[in-house]
């Protein structure tokens, strides 16, 4: 089958990636890819967010299978537009990808599936917010209600940073140019947190195998939020229960809600959780694989990817055989440019990926984030720049590979944590 991919981030690289090695996938291309993707898949430019744009490339390519990789498109409604030309896709539709797209929506849809999550508030005005803060306390946890690429939540101890970035969220001061929104306050919920994907055609849901990703810039989960700075899979603490409790309490109830809304959601519904002191409890979801949590997912996954993603884009899913996966450990670590999660510095030189691809594979691998060529050259061009992936017989292995290969890259002021699954590693 011919695929089309959409997107260009470390993401689509993990699946394109995986792709290139199922024999059923016969040609493979990705629009509009980086310079990375461009070793697996043939690249072309689009507009990801223009519905008739990648319908008509879909068309032209005679795709088989369109995979919609990032939450805009999916937000804007391209998989509607292709879906309407007739090709099957990989993603939600516009009103189902609300899920992701509205934070207040995904709380009425947990409402009426009753889904565990924390209590909120939706906010509209300074005196709600002001209020809500004042019902949770400390720590605050505020967010942005729409797209924020993982950067639109704050949890804080500090009143002031809390109201600021409500204030923010809703388009009052200080930020008066945005478009008045709302905001979400909830309660702050303890312990660990967990990812689990989970692929459904809208009515039959098949989990894939939980992640854990970090969210703050710095080591020992210090600094800003960003959209993830490494993960690791499997998960040695975790109950060996857990991802049938959450397909019985949150995975399949909340597919049988939007079914039943009208709203049927197919694709990827990723449930991000926290193993509370009172039990699992969704922080959110999203509605398209995570960003790095796929590149460690995906790197231990033994099934054809192609067919999975076709099955559920077809109503398949149901005949699907069982999902095959590897015993072993994988680790992603995130190479971030300079000054990243703020305005990052873009147009530096990457080196050593030859080095990378001669001396640590198969085991350990660069995918691309924010990178383009340059002439001869691969430079970035984002934020986070690469996710650089290893795989082993447990963690240890496996982080030990992962940062070896992050050790050859060269990157003026890039960073990166050292700590990805080093406690996960030291309690296996």
């Amino acid at each position: 089958m011919k695929v089309l991919v959409i997107g260009s981030g470390a993401r689509e690289h993990a699946l394109c990636h995986s792709l290139s090695l199922d024999p059923a996938v016969t040609a493979l291309h990705c629009a509009p890819g980086n310079a990375g993707i461009a070793g697996v898949a043939e690249l072309h430019p689009v507009d990801a967010l223009d519905g008739a744009a990648v319908s008509a490339l879909a068309t032209r390519l005679g795709a088989d299978l369109v995979v919609v990789g990032p939450e805009a498109p999916l937000v804007a409604g391209v998989a509607d537009a292709v879906r309407d030309a007739g090709i099957p896709v990989f993603g939600p539709s516009k009103e189902a990808a609300q899920l992701e797209g509205s934070k207040a929506f995904a709380k009425d849809v947990m409402a009426g599936a009753g889904v565990p999550t924390a209590r909120s508030y939706v906010c509209t005005t300074p005196e709600e917010a002001d209020a809500a803060l004042s019902a949770f306390g400390a720590p605050y946890v505020v967010k942005d209600d729409g797209l924020a690429a993982g950067k639109g939540v704050v949890v804080t101890g500090d009143v002031e940073v809390a109201r600021a970035h409500a204030a923010a969220c809703m388009g009052v001061s200080p930020a008066p140019s945005r478009q008045r929104g709302s905001v979400v306050i909830e309660e702050f919920l303890d312990g660990p947190e967990v990812s689990l994907f989970a692929i459904t055609d809208g009515e039959t849901v098949v989990p894939l195998q939980p992640a854990q990703d970090f969210k703050r810039a710095l080591d020992g989960d210090e600094g800003p939020n960003t959209g993830g700075m490494g993960a690791y899979s499997p998960l040695p603490w975790a109950d060996p229960k857990l991802v049938d409790e959450v397909m019985e309490t949150v995975l399949q109830p909340t597919v049988d809600e939007m079914r039943r809304r009208g709203t049927p959601f197919s694709g990827l519904l990723y449930a991000g959780l926290a193993i509370t002191s009172r039990g699992v409890r969704v922080i959110e979801f999203n509605a398209r694989f995570g960003d790095p949590e796929t590149q460690v997912v995906l790197a231990r996954l033994q099934t054809p990817l192609g067919g999975v993603l076709m099955a559920a884009a077809t109503g398949n899913l149901a005949h699907l055989e069982p999902m095959r996966w590897s015993d072993e450990a994988a680790v992603t670590v995130v190479v971030a440019s300079h000054n990243y999660p703020g305005t990052p510095r873009t147009g530096d030189p990457i080196t050593g990926l030859d080095e990378v691809a001669a001396q640590d594979a198969p085991h350990a691998y660069v995918l691309h984030a924010g990178t383009k060529r340059d002439g001869d050259a691969i430079v970035s061009a984002g934020g986070r720049v690469l996710s650089v992936t290893a795989t082993g017989k447990d963690l240890t292995e496996a982080r030990d590979r992962a940062y070896r290969a992050v050790s050859r890259i060269g990157l003026d002021g890039s960073q990166h944590r050292t700590d990805i699954a080093a406690k996960a590693a030291r309690d296996a």
